[in-house]
């Protein structure tokens, strides 16, 4: 099984494409999924967080005021490099379990949709292929300020503070342009799914796993065995 990534910048429909994935029955790992469900109420990094960041981030249901929290980390470097140690490991560990539970389902691969790939650079190592999905700018203002109710001049801030879509779109392997209309998106990311379905990759790998495999079963039975004489010639 390999890994294929999909990323790109805020508001410009990542999970669009990630849902043609699932409609075609390719599993896909959300990583901000994961990271809303790690800090659920009475979760292990929701405690953290409520003791590192204080009561007052929190909503009267005990859930993250994530709007506010936001704002403070996105203006506060230190502040965002705490959160991220406080949930990142758990995050991540839900993204390792994820990606072993479909290996030994026997896919061919996953797609893992992870918002901020080359930001944390956390993943890359670990991917075959990376998808970029990218738009034009100006609609990628004007979604951003639709989904987030955010001012011109807020959006545009979030917006460069990530890095930019020419840089992203120059580290991929596929980029699927999401300017026009569903159709079109659909029809690229088709194009793609059929090229990452030739692929012979995932033999390769499994191979390799199922050598080591061999190897440390015969080391093991070899151990075993000459345990067995070893107590046998001392009696």
């Amino acid at each position: 099984m390999f890994l294929v990534g999909i990323t790109g910048g805020i508001a410009t429909g990542k999970s669009s494409v990630a849902n043609i994935f699932r409609e075609n029955g390719i599993p896909v790992i959300d990583a901000d999924a994961i990271a809303r469900r790690v800090v659920e109420p009475g979760k292990p990094a929701w405690h953290k967080l409520k003791k590192e960041f204080g009561s007052e981030f929190f909503l009267d249901d005990q859930r993250i005021n994530r709007v506010k929290l936001s704002d403070l980390i996105f203006n506060d470097i230190e502040k965002r490099k705490k959160l991220n140690a406080i949930t990142h490991p758990f995050i991540y560990r839900e993204i390792y379990w994820q990606t072993f539970k479909y290996f030994l389902q026997g896919h061919a691969f996953i797609v893992m949709e992870l918002p901020l790939l080359f930001e944390s650079g956390h993943m890359l190592s670990y991917l075959h292929k990376i998808i970029v999905v990218t738009c034009e700018e100006d609609i990628q203002l004007l979604r951003l300020m639709e989904r987030e109710g955010f001012t011109e001049a807020k959006a545009k801030l979030r917006i460069i503070a990530q890095m930019s879509l020419d840089k992203k779109c120059e580290m991929a392997n596929f980029v699927i342009e999401n300017s026009g209309g569903e159709d079109d998106t659909r029809e690229q990311t088709i194009k793609v799914l059929n090229v990452l379905k030739r692929s012979k990759y995932h033999w390769r790998l499994r191979l390799i796993v199922g050598f080591c495999c061999t190897v440390l079963l015969a080391g093991a039975y070899w151990l075993k065995s000459r345990t067995n004489k070893i107590l046998k010639a001392s009696i």
